[in-house]
Parts: structure tokens; C-alpha cells; sequence
């Protein structure tokens, strides 16, 4: 596909490329530059339903595949999303802002995960149970769970995709996806690859679109699974409905307050460094970016000047240049949340430290003057104090330094001291603090001198508390996406239970 859209882009919908029911269409917008990049069909209640009753005509002929069968259709896409590595890159930067390193990024996660479900083919599925029985041989077998709804975001339009739907695919499952709203061209491209592995009609489908499309997939009977990466809000509005249905399964992977905790034995140079690139990648719009900085009083003024330093330095410019460390903000509504939080700060009576909500002049790229640019936001605040800007989610480059006193636990309670719990750090020469924090931190995903953020594509990736109701990638998501089934087979002619239970049948005549 060559790097600008000419048409309308379409729905793809039982192996066909249609514009849909609705005459309704939306842009994409590059973040940097506030041009369009390309014209994409709305889906409407009508297209999902027909995506649906495509999925599901397919479930049948799709589940009776071999997993190995399965999975080659997935090979085409690995060495696709390989073969096209910088080009796929450099329009996920286009389309969301990353910088170029993290756009590139995002697509080799992408074939990481196909090549992880994929492999994973030919691995062994299900065990083998002792039975008490000597007679008797008891498995567990894992049987697809039918069709599975896909909701993914815009900060990993490549990635996360293929974290839902490769494994959803491979274990059996046919597949109805709505890309988020702000990267439909990454999407479009997705579609592509799969069109072109001849995948069965039916078993992949696409539908462009809004929050009104993606709740109509959620709510739809038919719908086995939801597969969920998003914000709070939202998550939490699809686990209160699918849990209400009976037998429907959501495993939803939400936002954080995530944070750091930089202990009186942290290496300076290790947590000064993975404090900027857990709070300023991605500009702070990862889920797992971290807005509170956590740091004992007997390192705190060093790590105070050498971070602040670096914040008020971080190139903030185009994403598509080599030297950028940070991008834009997705979005102009999304830059002015960034910008009421940084004021609910001020207001909240914080110490600002550095305020580059307005960026200097000359910082903006020439010609990117209608971009959504916001650079750093750093402040001190009481630990102890309930201020909205230290406990809500900004998603953004706005971060706390929170000074604490006394032992590793009173760090940790500060870091748990949140609604949240998806990711945190601790940075620390001693093991036993490590190991503190490891076993009593609130959260999913947890980090021992290393940036907050990452994702390896074998691990597991969610949260708890606020954070989520499951895992939606890797080796979990398997549970989401299939039925465990307990089989006992009998060998003998005779009928002997467990548990000592008589199989003896009395009548009234004996």
C-alpha cells in the first residue's frame, strides 16, 4: 500500500471490502502537523451486525482447522509486517505521534506476537490428569469459545491488534475488531494483510468507526469474548455490561497512576534515566507512563535537579526526525485535558518545577504550527495530601516528585495510595527492598531498575483494582479466548468411581 490514502477507505466485512450501511465518513489527522491523511467509512449498528453474522457463519469451518492450519494464515502476515518494517513505522508515527524508534517499535511488537501465537501452534495444548482410577484417563482440552470482539487503542495501533486478535485466531476463535477512531489507517493496513493471506471469508472482519460501533460489538449476543485496551472509563463500562450476560466473557486492560519508587539505595543514574523515559516516551501517553515520581528525603534533592534538568531539556519536535524524544499529543482534545490538569495543578497549590505546557518558540516544527504539541509538566506535592492532580489519570507528560521519609514500606503504601494498579517501578541497589515492593505493590505489571514501561510479548499485561479485570495479550489471554473442558474416558467395561462412591445400582428386588 503506498503512504497516502485516495479514496474513502472501507469496512472489510466476510472477506469483502465494503463502504457499509452508513453515509457517514471521518478523518484521519496527523498529530504533528494537524493535516488529514486519509478519508475512512463510519460503521454503523447495521455493518456490525453484518460482521457478525459473517464471524459466525465462519466459527464452524474456522474451529475444525488445526491449530497448525490456523496459524499459517498468521505467517503470512509475520513475514509481511517484517517485510515492511520501516515503511509500516513511519505511518504509525504519522498517524499517532510516536517519535520514529517507537513507531518502528510498535510494528516488530506487532510481528513478536504473531510469531509468539503463531509458534505456539506447535506447542502442546491442554495436560494430561492423573485420574484415581487406574482405568481411567482425564485430560483438559481447550475448545475456542466462538466469536471474539476486538476494542483497541490508538497509542499502539499495530501492537495491540495483533496482542488481541492473534492469539483470539490461532486458539479458534473468529474475530470482529474496531480499530480506535484517531489511527484508522493502521488499521486499514491491518485489514490489508489480512486479505491478502486468504484467510477464510468470515473469520476476520473489520469495522471503522466510533465509540457507538465498538458499544454495539460489546452488546451484541453473538459476541463470546470482549478483548478491551483502553481507557478506565470505558473498560469500566464494558465489564459492568458483559458481566451481566451470562457465559460472556471481557478481559479489559485499562490506564494507571503509575509510579516510581526511588529508594535512599537507588543508583541515581539508573533512576534518573528510567524516570524520564517512563514519564516523557510517548508523551507520557502510554499506559504505563508514569505521573508520580516517588523519592526518599536522602536522595531526593539530587534526583530533583538532575531530573528537572533533563525535563526542561527533553527535544520535543518532529516524530519523524532521529533526535525527537518527544512528539505531540494525539489529539486537540486530548492537549486540552493535558493543559486543565497542569492548571488543576497550579491550583491544587503544587510547587512547579518546570512548565512547558506552552512550548518556546522555535520548539514547534516549521510548517507543524497546527499540531498538538505540549511539552513537560513537573511538580512537587505532599504525598499524604488527596489532590486530584496526584490521584487522577492525565495521560500525559505531567508528573510529581512526592517526597517520603523512613523505611521501604512507607514508599510502597504511598505507591499503592491510588485507585489504580497497572504498573510500577522500584528503583533499588538492595535486594530485600526489591522484594518488598515486588510482593506488596498493587499492581500487574512491576519493574526493578528499569524504565516503567516495556512489554515483552510472552508476558502477561494487566492490572488490577482500577486497572483492569484481566489480561487481553500473551499467555493469559488464551483463558479469555477458549472453554477449558475436563474429559474422562473410561477404558474399562466396568464402572468404578472416585471418591470411594458406590457405582452399585439397588432395586426394590434386591
Amino acid at each position: 500500500m503506498s503512504q497516502q490514502l485516495t479514496s474513502t477507505a472501507q469496512h472489510y466485512i466476510g472477506g469483502e471490502w465494503t463502504d457499509g450501511d452508513g453515509d457517514r465518513t471521518f478523518e484521519s489527522v496527523n498529530p504533528a502537523t494537524g493535516e488529514t491523511l486519509g478519508e475512512f467509512h463510519q460503521g454503523t449498528d447495521a455493518d456490525v451486525d453484518t460482521a457478525l453474522a459473517a464471524a459466525d457463519d465462519a466459527q464452524e469451518e474456522w474451529r475444525s482447522l488445526s491449530y497448525i492450519d490456523r496459524a499459517e494464515y498468521l505467517w503470512e502476515i509475520y513475514h509481511e509486517l517484517r517485510d515492511r518494517h520501516d515503511e509500516l513505522g513511519e505511518i504509525v508515527t504519522q498517524e499517532c505521534g510516536k517519535e520514529i524508534s517507537e513507531g518502528k517499535a510498535d510494528v516488530a511488537e506487532a510481528w513478536h506476537m504473531v510469531e509468539w501465537a503463531a509458534g505456539n501452534a506447535r506447542h502442546p495444548h491442554g495436560d494430561v490428569v492423573p485420574s484415581e482410577i487406574p482405568a481411567k484417563d482425564a485430560y483438559m482440552r481447550r475448545k475456542p469459545r466462538g466469536i471474539v470482539g476486538c476494542i483497541t487503542p490508538w497509542n499502539f495501533p499495530v501492537a495491540i491488534p495483533f496482542w488481541h486478535m492473534a492469539i483470539a485466531l490461532v486458539e479458534g476463535n473468529t474475530v470482529v475488531w474496531k480499530p480506535a477512531e484517531q489511527t484508522p489507517w493502521c488499521g486499514q493496513i491491518i485489514a490489508e494483510m489480512f486479505d491478502d493471506s486468504g484467510i477464510p471469508e468470515g473469520v476476520f472482519n473489520m469495522i471503522q468507526g466510533f465509540g457507538d460501533a465498538g458499544n454495539a460489538i460489546v452488546e451484541d449476543s453473538r459476541v463470546d469474548t470482549v478483548l478491551f485496551t483502553g481507557s478506565a472509563e470505558v473498560g469500566h463500562k464494558i465489564a459492568g455490561k458483559v458481566g451481566g450476560e451470562p457465559g460472556k466473557l471481557a478481559a479489559c486492560e485499562m490506564g494507571g497512576k503509575n509510579g516510581i519508587l526511588i529508594t535512599e539505595e537507588a543508583d541515581l543514574d539508573v533512576a534518573v534515566h528510567s524516570a524520564v523515559m517512563s514519564s516523557f516516551k510517548t508523551t507520557g501517553q502510554r499506559c504505563v507512563s508514569s505521573e508520580r515520581l516517588i523519592v526518599h528525603a536522602d536522595v531526593y534533592d539530587e534526583f530533583k535537579e538532575r531530573f528537572v534538568e533533563l525535563a526542561e531539556e527533553v527535544a520535543v519536535g518532529d516524530p519523524l526526525e532521529e533526535e525527537t524524544f518527544m512528539g505531540p499529543l494525539i489529539e486537540a482534545e486530548h492537549r486540552e485535558k493535558v493543559r486543565k490538569y497542569n492548571d488543576l495543578a497550579r491550583e491544587e497549590d503544587v510547587n512547579v518545577l518546570v512548565d512547558r505546557t506552552e512550548l518556546a518558540e522555535g520548539e514547534i516544527p516549521e510548517g507543524s504550527e497546527e499540531g498538538f504539541w505540549v511539552g513537560p509538566f513537573v511538580y512537587e506535592a505532599d504525598p499524604h495530601e488527596p489532590l486530584r492532580c496526584t490521584h487522577e489519570e492525565v495521560f500525559g507528560p505531567h508528573v510529581a516528585l512526592m517526597q517520603y521519609e523512613g523505611d521501604v514500606e512507607e514508599g510502597i503504601a504511598i505507591h499503592n495510595d491510588t485507585d489504580y494498579g497497572l504498573a510500577g517501578a522500584i528503583i533499588s541497589e538492595d535486594y530485600r527492598q526489591i522484594n518488598a515492593f515486588r510482593d506488596r505493590a498493587e499492581i500487574g505489571l512491576a519493574y526493578a531498575n528499569l524504565p516503567c514501561i516495556g512489554a515483552e510479548v510472552h508476558l502477561p499485561f494487566g492490572g488490577v483494582k482500577k486497572s483492569g479485570n484481566g489480561y487481553p495479550s500473551a499467555r493469559e489471554a488464551i483463558e479469555a479466548v477458549t472453554e477449558r473442558t475436563a474429559f474422562t474416558l473410561n477404558n474399562s467395561k466396568e464402572i468404578e468411581m472416585a471418591q470411594g462412591l458406590s457405582a452399585d445400582i439397588t432395586t426394590s428386588q434386591d
